[in-house]
């Protein structure tokens, strides 16, 4: 069905004055003589829809401003020679294009002023919309005087809230979600202290801030739902953070992945399909290191590209600092499994560069979720270090680790401080030869005596405390343990220092 052409130029009467803004003294003049010129300011637009009317009008009347047409000035005006005009807000047609070919138009209300975080004049998404949150642009500028009495008067605020709900207040939240259902945010006041309201507010406006800047940078898309869940094996996992995977996957909130060769689909049917034919049943590479049923592998980054980054995609589902995804033929990735009659399944992995200038030993390390807490993640901070003492070299983890991460970290130096404290017979010790038998660099060995409250600096000398109780505490924690399949055998380890790619 054709589209019917609007006449935006002309007027209902045809006179063709809809898209000129006049000058108000000529307005004057021109009323009081009859006879004087009316003057207008033309943009590019405004002139581009006179002349369409005027080729789409075979009739014209003449207009009735006086005894003398109207001569409008065809002379192109640069945005330098126009006055600034107030900008209004509008509601602008929503064009949404069926299957069949048919538009519909629906007006939209929202406009794009304001944010909820006060600090910007616009917003970009729904989420930074004041009014979806039933506020105005200038109520979430919040004033200074608001915050002093927040800070001032906290403990009151915290303390008037209401039993219940009125009978009242309920008739009008069940009106409030009738007319605008969810379309608009519920009605949240009375339902607790008004601090606490504040404080929720605050992390509403820095959530959809955070949002407005990944989905700028192009790492997520406004409506679309971010992977929740993952099933993995015999496994369900619930994700920790956004990972970029394809957006038709993305989208779907829910993938199948192949614990093998980690491919991903869309649905159980196709996972099912692809767990008959896949032949993997360990990761690609070289076995290093076995011992029972824990073995480690060694996965080349440019020998093995799809692996690698679907490994990493995978990571990112539980780490936040990680930006590594595609570019992973400078990387060494070591995968850590765990056999049985089915197959390796995977425990987690680091990575390492090949040629790293400042000896990091891991730049990007993980245990899946369902392997936390089990002594693991140790097993791959030592397993990374004892490949350092076989390269002859002192090691340290990239910058910035994860909150997980330096948990395990400093557990591990920990450890390995007491350990070696515990075995020392001699009267001085060196950070320098420390270093040297643990391979841990001296920065984190340092960091680590700190913590522990080891490190004096007594008459111009550094001095090491050798506090008894923190060995003895070790030592009873080591007794206690019955997993001794989990520390790092070196003897298993066959493993040639690569050379250089």
């Amino acid at each position: 069905m054709p589209r019917r052409k609007r006449n935006a130029g002309s007027s209902s009467d045809g006179t063709e004055d809809s898209d000129f803004s006049t000058d108000p003294e000529h307005t004057d003049s021109s009323e009081s003589d009859g006879t004087s010129r009316r003057s207008a300011r033309v943009t590019r637009s405004s002139a581009r829809l006179s002349q369409s009317s005027q080729d789409s009008s075979p009739v014209r009347n003449p207009p009735s401003f006086g005894a003398e047409e109207p001569v409008y000035s065809t002379r192109r005006v640069t945005r330098s020679q126009q006055q600034p005009t107030p900008v209004t807000p509008k509601k602008y047609p929503l064009r949404q294009t069926r299957s069949s070919g048919s538009e519909t138009e629906q007006v939209v209300d929202f406009s794009d002023r304001g944010h909820l975080t006060g600090k910007h004049e616009r917003h970009f998404s729904i989420s930074g919309c004041p009014l979806y949150h039933n506020l105005s642009a200038d109520e979430c500028k919040a004033p200074t005087e608001r915050q002093l009495r927040y800070k001032e008067k906290v403990a009151e605020l915290r303390k008037k809230r209401n039993s219940g709900l009125s009978k009242e207040q309920k008739e009008k939240y069940m009106e409030h979600r009738q007319t605008y259902g969810n379309t608009r945010e519920p009605l949240l006041e009375n339902l607790t202290s008004e601090y606490d309201l504040e404080l929720f507010r605050r992390a509403q406006a820095r959530a959809s801030e955070d949002l407005e800047k990944l989905r700028l940078q192009g790492q997520i898309t406004e409506g679309s739902n971010m992977i929740k869940t993952i099933a993995f094996g015999r496994y369900e996992l619930d994700t920790w953070y956004h990972s970029p995977y394809p957006e038709e996957y993305a989208r779907l909130g829910r993938l199948y992945m192949c614990e093998f060769c980690l491919k991903y689909m869309k649905s159980q049917t196709i996972l099912r399909r692809h767990m008959a034919k896949c032949v993997w049943k360990h990761p690609p590479g070289d076995e290093i290191y076995r011992k029972g049923s824990i073995s480690v592998f060694e996965v080349d980054g440019k020998k093995n590209k799809i692996y690698c980054q679907n490994l990493c995609l995978l990571a990112k589902l539980f780490l936040d600092h990680k930006t590594l995804y595609y570019d992973v033929e400078p990387f060494l990735f070591y995968v850590m499994t765990e056999a049985d009659n089915t197959g390796c399944h995977l425990i987690g992995y680091f990575s390492k560069e090949k040629n790293s200038f400042l000896n990091y030993n891991v730049s990007c390390i993980l245990t899946m979720p369902q392997y936390m807490r089990q002594g693991y993640g140790k097993m791959l901070i030592d397993f990374s270090y004892l490949l350092s003492k076989v390269e002859e070299k002192v090691g340290s983890p990239e910058r910035p680790l994860s909150d997980l991460g330096l948990i395990s970290y400093r557990s591990y130096w920990k450890e390995v401080l007491l350990r070696y404290l515990h075995n020392f017979q001699g009267k001085e010790i060196s950070i320098k030869e420390i270093s040297q038998e643990t391979a841990v660099n001296p920065v984190d060995i340092v960091s680590t005596l700190q913590a522990l409250q080891m490190l004096k600096y007594w008459k111009g000398k550094h001095l090491v405390l050798k506090r008894q109780d923190l060995i003895d505490e070790w030592i009873a924690k080591e007794a206690k343990r019955s997993n001794s399949n989990k520390i790092m055998d070196p003897s298993c380890l066959k493993w040639t220092p690569p050379k250089g790619t």
